[in-house]
C-alpha cells in the first residue's frame, strides 16, 4: 500500500485516528471541567488518592505507537500467529517529529526489528514502553508522601518513584530515574537518566540518553486511570510529543503478577553464535 513502507499509516486511517483522539480528548476535558471528581476512587484515610493495584493497557502500542494496519508478521511459516494487529495510535496528532537523519535511523530499526529490538533480547523495556506492553504492572503505594514501587511483569522490571525530591540519579539505566509529585489527584512522574537503549515499540521508534519523560496518572473512575506521557529528546526530535491512553485495573479475584523472567528464552538469540560448531 502506498506510503506503508516508511512506517506511516494511510491518510484515511491517520485521519480517523486523529479525529477519534480529538473527540475522546474533548469528552474527557468536558467531564473533568464540568463535574466533581469521580466517586468511588480508592483513597487513604486522609482523603488522598490511592493508586495501588494491578493495571494494564489494552491497545496495540507495543507493536507501533502510531496508527497502523494489520499485517503479516516476520514468521510467515506460522501463518496468522505472530502477525501484527492493526490499531489506532496513542500519539497526539499521530506523528513523531523526528529530525530527518533520526527518521532514517528509525526506518533502519524497523527493518532490523527481529535482531535489534531490545524486547527480543529481554532487556528492560524502559519508560513509557513498560506501561503499554501486553503485560500487567503493579503500583504499590504506602501513603500520600511515601515513595512508590512500580513493578512490571515483563522481565521482572521495576522502578521506584521517589516522591518530592530533587536528588539526581548516580547512573543512567534502562528504566531511568523517577521523581514524583502530586498535582491534585494526578500523580506526576518526571523520569530522566535513561541509557538511551530502549525503544518505544516494535516499529523501531527509539530514544537517546537525552530522553526526558513526564508521566501523568489521573484516576477517572474507580478502575480506570488516564495515562499521559510527554516525551522530549532534543537529539532526535524537533519538539516534545505526547502519548495518552486509559489503563484498566485487573479485577480478577486472584489478580497478580506472574513471574516472566525471559532472559533464558533469549539466550539462543544472543549467544547462539558462540556455540561450538557454528
Amino acid at each position: 500500500m502506498a506510503g506503508w513502507g516508511n512506517g506511516r499509516a494511510p491518510r484515511a486511517l491517520t485521519l480517523l485516528a486523529v479525529t477519534a483522539g480529538a473527540i475522546a480528548l474533548a469528552a474527557y476535558s468536558t467531564m473533568t471541567g464540568a463535574q466533581a471528581p469521580p466517586q468511588g476512587i480508592p483513597r487513604f484515610a486522609d482523603g488522598h488518592i490511592n493508586l495501588s493495584g494491578i493495571w494494564q493497557a489494552n491497545n496495540t502500542a507495543n507493536w507501533d505507537v502510531l496508527t497502523h494496519q494489520a499485517r503479516q508478521g516476520p514468521m510467515t511459516v506460522l501463518g496468522a500467529a505472530f502477525s501484527v494487529p492493526g490499531g489506532l495510535g496513542v500519539v497526539e496528532g499521530n506523528d513523531i517529529p523526528y529530525k530527518p537523519e533520526a527518521r532514517a535511523k528509525k526506518d533502519q530499526n524497523a527493518g532490523n526489528w527481529l535482531t535489534a529490538d531490545p524486547e527480543i533480547k529481554c532487556f528492560l523495556p524502559g519508560v513509557p514502553r513498560a506501561t503499554y506492553m501486553p503485560y500487567p504492572f503493579q503500583i504499590v503505594q504506602g501513603g500520600a508522601a511515601s515513595d512508590m514501587l512500580m513493578t512490571y511483569e515483563f522481565a521482572s522490571a521495576s522502578r521506584i518513584v521517589r516522591m518530592n525530591t530533587n536528588v539526581e540519579s548516580p547512573v543512567d539505566t534502562w528504566m531511568g530515574w523517577s521523581r514524583g509529585r502530586w498535582d491534585g489527584d494526578t500523580l506526576v512522574v518526571d523520569v530522566t537518566a535513561f541509557n538511551g537503549e530502549s525503544w518505544f515499540d516494535r516499529a523501531g521508534n527509539y530514544q537517546t540518553t537525552s530522553l526526558h519523560v513526564v508521566e501523568r496518572y489521573t484516576p477517572v473512575a474507580r478502575d480506570v486511570l488516564q495515562y499521559e506521557a510527554t516525551i522530549d529528546d532534543a537529539q532526535i526530535y524537533t519538539r516534545p510529543w505526547k502519548i495518552s491512553m486509559p489503563l484498566y485495573r485487573r479485577l480478577e479475584k486472584n489478580a497478580q503478577l506472574v513471574e516472566y523472567k525471559c532472559v533464558e528464552f533469549a539466550e539462543q538469540v544472543m549467544y547462539g553464535h558462540l556455540v561450538k560448531g557454528r
